[in-house]
């Protein structure tokens, strides 16, 4: 058997966890207060996941750039190949909270989506 010890970002509480596996299955989670903590520790552990944030530029916006990130999480190795994704992309004004900037990221099945609204010049 196996442990690894977690801080749990599942809420602001910030748990300690303690997480036991057995052949790659967890077997038990401890220290959480909460649900989620158990949650992430079990998803942590075989198959993290985070949410991506960056900006891409904006053509003809009152601003140069717009904040956006990915819809869901999206595997944690992916993270780099989404950021390579996004990196070229530029977006014409008007640009509208949840408007898609990128499709099915990556193959994650995850958009990435606009998190500010951008008016025209």
């Amino acid at each position: 058997m196996e442990t690894r010890k977690l801080t749990c970002i599942g809420c602001p509480m910030g748990c300690q966890l303690t997480v036991t596996i057995d052949n790659g299955t967890v077997v038990e989670v401890t220290g959480n207060t909460c649900k989620r903590g158990d949650d992430y520790a079990r998803k942590e552990v075989t198959n993290p996941t985070r949410i991506v944030t960056s900006t891409v530029p904006v053509k003809g916006g009152r601003i140069a750039m717009v904040s956006c990130k990915t819809k869901n999480d999206i595997p944690k190795d992916k993270i780099f190949d989404c950021m390579k994704a996004i990196e070229g992309v530029e977006v014409t004004a008007p640009i509208h909270i949840g408007d898609v900037i990128v499709k099915d990221v990556c193959g994650t099945g995850v958009d990435v989506i606009a998190t500010k609204e951008v008016l025209s010049a």
